[in-house]
């Protein structure tokens, strides 16, 4: 992190780290110049890497720059600039705060299909564009796709991209790519051209994992995986419904059988037209008698709405504090307080009426008697009581950056305004937890039937864990279900 602050060409300040590859790492920006936020990636060379190999990755990072500036599309990534920084090339990028389809993948598991083939769609259509320029990505998969907070889709990473007429890159029998989304052709020949049809199964096989949970092949090692992909045929897609015909069509295993874009584009539209639920913003519920819309702070940069989508009764998700976390001189009421603020680590003892509850990631919070849990990924806590209109959270979450109160105030809550009806800011402030900097968010939005009332607390461990604890309620019985956030808050035990 000892590039944190640096000014690279007398032009991007390095503002915070967002991504890490093999390749590269990717940078948050502050262009002074223009007073905006850009993307910069910077190259890796590993040490010791021969001098026609550093030459070969510069080639190849020069290349993805210009590769992807060729292409004019709303869905294509917009490249600014490229330049060198202490030897080593960067590419200036537009900064698009997302998240990407394979992390949603990786929280939810699965996406309905209407919203599966929208972004087929739009990844078809980006693609589209890109052949027409000559351009060829040879590395689609979920992980290079790009979900904006504010519902736009981007498909990034042309680092391996090659175009008409350019010489080749890679050495006699390599293979660029990832193993599970390699077209079939390319894994019989490493030596054979690419065409547009290997973008397109790339593509099915990134449709297939959306709807199914998992790649169309799938092996214990790359060199099995390989060999299905070229030799085996994939296990028919089971939950695809209209999606099943061009999934299909895209994994044939001979490219002169393929499906092509326009066929694509023309099913893809169909599927998506079929079910107008929203992208990429599903809420996640309330009872099922009163489904409400959830909220959408982020967590590991996901929606947390997309996570509370799998367990069938809450609100929304999060919060990592209690009322003793009230920024002083704030004004509370002495409901609202519920207790003042501890420096000392040693939580107190469980309340009477509460239970402790541990999770995976070695953090344990008292619970009401009588509150069960949700279904939500492992290492994580979630309860409902029994009217199934409050519920509570605590997460170990991955913040854009270690400051919370920030990252709610750059995307968060312009996310959450937009995702939740009749949302109102109560407080958003600094504060404390047993003597650390946390940040407080509470606030109101409107569900089908009542008013609720949301509060979290973020926070980071004394091993930089980041943690958040939420609670969401009815407003109208907030001075009820307050003090239960209040008792985790201040109960929460940490590891260590």
């Amino acid at each position: 992190m000892s590039d944190l602050g640096r000014l690279i060409a007398g032009r991007y300040r390095l503002v915070e780290r967002v991504g890490r590859g093999g390749m590269g790492t990717v940078w948050r920006a502050e262009d002074v110049t223009l007073g905006r936020y850009v993307a910069l990636k910077k190259l890796h060379v590993p040490p010791h890497l021969p001098d026609d190999e550093v030459r070969r990755l510069h080639e190849r990072t020069r290349r993805e720059a210009r590769s992807a500036a060729r292409i004019t599309h709303p869905n294509v990534i917009v490249v600014h600039d490229v330049l060198d920084d202490e030897g080593l090339p960067c590419i200036v990028m537009e900064y698009i705060p997302s998240v990407t389809l394979g992390d949603v993948l990786k929280e939810r598991g699965t996406l309905p299909v209407g919203e599966a083939a929208r972004i087929g769609l739009i990844m078809v259509a980006a693609l589209r564009a890109a052949h027409a320029a000559g351009v060829l990505h040879r590395d689609v998969k979920p992980a290079n796709v790009l979900l904006g907070h504010d519902g736009r889709i981007v498909l990034t990473d042309f680092g391996i991209a090659v175009e008409s007429g350019d010489t080749s890159l890679t050495r006699t029998g390599e293979l660029v790519g990832s193993v599970h989304y390699l077209a079939p052709e390319r894994l019989r020949s490493a030596d054979s051209e690419p065409g547009p049809a290997c973008d397109l199964w790339s593509l099915g096989a990134t449709l297939y994992q959306a709807v199914e949970g998992r790649p169309p092949y799938d092996r214990d090692t790359a060199i099995e995986t390989a060999y299905a992909i070229a030799a085996e045929p994939h296990q028919p897609p089971r939950q695809a419904g209209p999606l099943t015909s061009v999934i299909e069509g895209l994994l044939a295993k001979d490219p002169q059988l393929r499906m092509d874009a326009h066929e694509a584009e023309r099913l893809l539209a169909r599927a998506a037209s079929a079910d107008t639920a929203p992208l990429p913003r599903p809420a996640g519920p309330e009872p099922v008698s009163e489904p409400a819309p959830a909220p959408a702070p982020r967590r590991r940069g996901v929606r947390r709405t997309l996570l509370w989508a799998v367990s069938a009764a809450l609100v929304a998700a999060l919060a990592t504090g209690g009322a003793l976390l009230w920024p002083e001189g704030s004004g509370t009421s002495a409901a609202d307080r519920g207790g003042g603020a501890s420096s000392s680590p040693a939580p107190p003892p469980v309340p009477a009426g509460y239970r402790l509850e541990a999770a995976g990631q070695g953090f344990a919070v008292p619970v009401p008697n009588g509150w069960k849990a949700a279904k939500v990924p492992s290492g994580e806590l979630a309860f409902i009581d029994p009217t199934g209109l409050a519920g509570l959270r605590v997460d170990v979450v991955q913040f854009a950056g270690s400051d919370p109160l920030r990252h709610w105030r750059d995307t968060g809550e312009s996310q959450t305004r937009r995702d939740s009806p009749g949302y109102e800011r109560v407080r958003m402030a600094p504060t404390t937890f047993r003597g650390r900097p946390a940040g407080y968010w509470e606030f109101t939005f409107q569900g089908k039937v009542r008013e609720f009332r949301a509060v979290e607390v973020a926070f980071t461990g004394t091993d930089g864990t980041q943690y958040v604890v939420y609670l969401s309620a009815p407003n109208a019985q907030w001075d009820r279900y307050r003090p239960v956030f209040d008792s985790a808050l201040k109960g929460i035990r940490l590891p260590g």
